[in-house]
């Protein structure tokens, strides 16, 4: 697998904590430059200190979408370029399909789809004019395969799918590679307040989430830390892949539930066969 790096200049949304903080922190390490955006600024400031001019701290809520346009544009002029763009903000709602209330599900996806969408669609006129660009997307292994309580996330995170892989097919032209980031479970504050939200729950559904924590129990979360070479050598792949899953369980899982969507396909081949007409 062939790669480069001359020094890439990043635009990383939701980077003060989590995944988008240790890739900000791994990208500017080794020397690239990183725009970095957070709702407060003041969570950026140790990257400002610790790193000097190679960061440029932008207060943004992705779901603004004059101000998305403003930190892509700002952040292409500050540097000179952008050559990866990584969305990276968002947050898991937690609750069955009934529980959610329709401001859980508009909240949801002002986020995790709407603000992927606003901070791509500023992005690809520069990347265009400059013949070349990396777009990325944090999804999850949940935006291939879902889980009770986590329907309204794993909506989000289908959707970002489908726009990516239409994206991808339509920007190949112009030199712009697009992917989409499938973690497994990890080991980052997924769990607090900051990043994830619950619907109110209804007593009847207390057995389906005591059948989900029996099946959480034991599950090997993976290192956070773990991922920041895989993300580096994602960038700096000539080739880069539409999806790169994250941890061993996020390829496996997503492996079976192909599988199974394969057979059960097949099973029924001759009953959409016939409703061919």
């Amino acid at each position: 697998m062939s790669s480069e790096n001359n020094g890439k200049v990043w635009f990383i949304t939701g980077a003060s904590r989590g995944f988008g903080l240790l890739w900000a922190t791994a990208a500017l390490e080794r020397g690239d430059r990183v725009a970095v955006t957070a709702r407060d600024t003041a969570s950026l400031t140790h990257l400002s200190q610790k790193f000097g001019d190679a960061v440029l701290a932008l207060q943004l809520d992705v779901t603004d979408r004059e101000a998305t346009f403003g930190a892509v544009n700002q952040a292409n002029t500050h540097f000179g370029r952008l050559d990866v763009v990584l969305n990276n903000a968002g947050y898991g709602h937690q609750g069955t399909v009934e529980e959610a209330s329709e401001e859980d599900v508009r909240a949801q996806m002002e986020t995790n789809y709407f603000g992927a969408l606003w901070v791509t669609q500023a992005a690809l006129p520069l990347f265009r004019a400059q013949g070349s660009g990396h777009l990325l997307a944090v999804s999850s292994v949940l935006g291939v395969f879902s889980i009770p309580t986590f329907g309204i996330y794993s909506a989000s995170k289908y959707a970002l799918e489908g726009l990516f892989d239409a994206l991808n097919q339509e920007v190949k032209g112009f030199g712009i590679n697009v992917t989409l980031i499938e973690p497994a479970g990890y080991a980052t504050d997924f769990g607090n307040p900051s990043s994830a939200k619950f619907s109110v729950q209804n007593p009847v559904y207390t057995s389906v989430r005591d059948a989900l924590s029996a099946m959480a129990e034991g599950y090997a979360y993976g290192d956070p830390a773990a991922t920041s070479p895989a993300i580096l050598k994602l960038v700096d792949s000539l080739n880069p892949p539409l999806r790169l899953g994250l941890g061993e369980t996020a390829v496996s899982d997503m492996t079976a539930t192909s599988q199974n969507k394969i057979t059960t396909w097949e099973a029924w081949r001759d009953v959409s066969a016939a409703a061919q007409g």
